[in-house]
């Protein structure tokens, strides 16, 4: 049995584009003398749906799909996935087609409903195992969720399977690959199942989808492992209960770096892509943060679909102008220099008689310049239909670090969950491969540049040392006093857990971003803003 992995870049809701790419999937594979193709989890919507699933005429357009791939006319099987109502109740169904009908359907049973997951809001569970016979071969169908579960590899096994597809949508984040190979090893381990396993590419709003798809015979042999953040049809050939990559291009695992930095490419590509946007515009200020988005979005995009603001203030130094212009020529990205200096001047006319007996200049007036900058990024936005991609990383916004409707302003947020003390380390490893960001843009201290001789360190603790804390503190929900007892300054940290908690109505209004950790703001990390509670 020659067997397809179908490793493809859906688009939630576009039933006729997945339906095209479905069909196109089954005709490659057919060419390459497949006799059946496993795609992807709820194939046909793409994933997740989310509250799609709650309008009536998905449901008619899903069973249109359904039937154009039963005539598509090409004779190959095919195992893929859809939402399916049974008698008023939802399910996240796998079908087998074959022959120009559906010949068998599997009810996912393991329904996850955590982090950013939330299908039992949606879908029912099903309860029993689907296993039939394909080419000699007793197969089980399962549904992502369902292998991390060992009762349902044994209950498919009971009732007779000895190969198992399980079609997935995991998303991306970092050391995800190496938690699957354990999940599979140990699945098989404990039903002898060989195992298929299909996933997703592309990124959905704050969600990447890395693919990776692999495969995993009964002995615990890891025999086939698909590229990540590619799509691909892949043959596999299953002869004898036994494996065997037909053309012997099993993908090599890539490094950390590589990992969080294609995940953040295709992130950016598709949702520009996907929401019908021409190009990107990113207010560049010279420093750190704006240089990696700079350089993520020339990446993703192409330089010609990259635009470069250059807004200097007055406390804007000669090194970030001439480090902006530089790297502009380096990655040949046109831009534009704008100076927020008459803007500025113009607001705090018309607010001088508001403010008359009020405290000297503070942050107000470093929020003015952001928000200077906002206006611009945003009206430059209106007139081309170009994207504007924020800057700010999670340490900044962790701590509320940030301009409401300044420099937060904007579509998309590529750094969103990127710590900065990754930032730094995902720019050299990007200037290894080739130098597009200026050393001097890495060497130096971080600044805002908004009022005179101003350091990041003046107002937070170094990132070094801010980080860590964060890290504790928001992804594994360590308390204060277990980060003391850990060796933090107790100063520090209650100064950050305070900024933290009282900065949740600043991330709420945050443009999505690419999630690239356990724990990203959004989805993931859901508090109330009003709350009472203090650690």
């Amino acid at each position: 049995m020659q067997i397809a992995l179908a490793q493809i870049n859906l688009l939630v809701g576009d039933i006729a584009g997945n339906t095209g790419k479905i069909i196109q999937a089954a005709s490659e594979a057919k060419q390459k003398q497949a006799d059946v193709i496993v795609y992807p989890e709820l194939t046909i919507t793409g994933y997740p749906p989310e509250d799609l699933l709650y309008r009536p005429a998905l449901y008619s357009a899903i069973a249109d799909a359904l039937d154009e791939i039963c005539q598509c006319g090409i004779d190959i099987d095919l195992v893929l996935g859809y939402p399916e109502k049974v008698d008023d109740k939802l399910y996240n169904c796998c079908a087998h087609i074959s022959g120009g009908k559906i010949q068998h359907r599997y009810h996912k049973q393991e329904l996850p409903n955590y982090s950013v997951f939330d299908e039992k809001r949606y879908f029912q569970p099903g309860s029993v195992p689907c296993v039939f016979n394909l080419k000699g071969v007793p197969v089980a169908l399962s549904i992502c969720e369902d292998i991390w579960s060992k009762p349902v590899c044994q209950q498919a096994r009971e009732a007779g399977a000895r190969l198992l597809f399980n079609i997935n949508a995991s998303p991306y984040h970092s050391n995800k690959i190496s938690l699957r190979e354990q999940v599979l090893r140990q699945r098989v381990a404990e039903s002898g199942l060989d195992i298929i396993y299909t996933n997703l590419v592309g990124g959905q709003d704050e969600l990447v989808f890395d693919g990776a798809s692999m495969v995993m015979d009964a002995s615990g042999r890891h025999c086939f492992q698909a590229p990540e953040f590619t799509e691909g049809i892949f043959i596999l050939e299953y002869q004898n209960y036994s494996f065997n990559c037909r053309d012997n291009l099993s993908a090599q695992i890539l490094s950390r770096n590589e990992a969080v930095y294609s995940a953040l490419i295709l992130g950016v590509k598709d949702y520009v892509r996907k929401n019908g946007f021409e190009g990107a515009i990113i207010g560049f200020s010279g420093g750190i943060d704006s240089a990696l988005t700079l350089a993520i979005a020339v990446d993703a995009l192409g330089n010609e679909n990259v635009l470069s603001v250059i807004m200097p203030s007055r406390f804007t130094s000669a090194m970030s102008m001439e480090d902006a212009a530089e790297m502009c020529r380096i990655l040949d990205v046109k831009h534009h220099t704008i100076s927020i200096e008459p803007p500025f001047k113009a607001f705090t006319n018309i607010l001088e008689p508001i403010f008359a007996g009020l405290s000297k200049e503070d942050t107000t007036e470093e929020n003015i310049q952001a928000r200077c900058r906002g206006i611009i990024l945003m009206a430059i936005s209106n007139k081309t239909g170009w994207l504007v991609l924020t800057t700010g990383n999670k340490s900044e916004m962790s701590v509320g670090y940030a301009t409401l409707y300044g420099d937060m302003a904007g579509g998309f947020a590529p750094l969103k969950d990127l710590p900065k003390t990754l930032v730094y380390e995902l720019s050299r490893w990007r200037n290894s491969i080739s130098l597009v960001i200026p050393q001097r843009i890495i060497d130096r201290p971080p600044s805002a540049e908004l009022k005179e001789n101003q350091l990041d360190q003046d107002s937070l603790p170094a990132y070094e040392v801010l980080d860590p804390i964060l890290e504790r503190y928001i992804e594994q929900d360590q308390c204060p006093e277990e980060i003391i007892k850990a060796g933090f300054n107790q100063r520090d940290v209650e100064r950050v857990v305070s900024l933290v908690d009282r900065n949740e109505y600043k991330r709420r209004q945050i443009a999505p971003g690419v999630r690239i950790s356990q724990r990203a703001f959004g989805r993931d990390r859901r508090y109330p803003i009003t709350s009472g509670y203090r650690e």
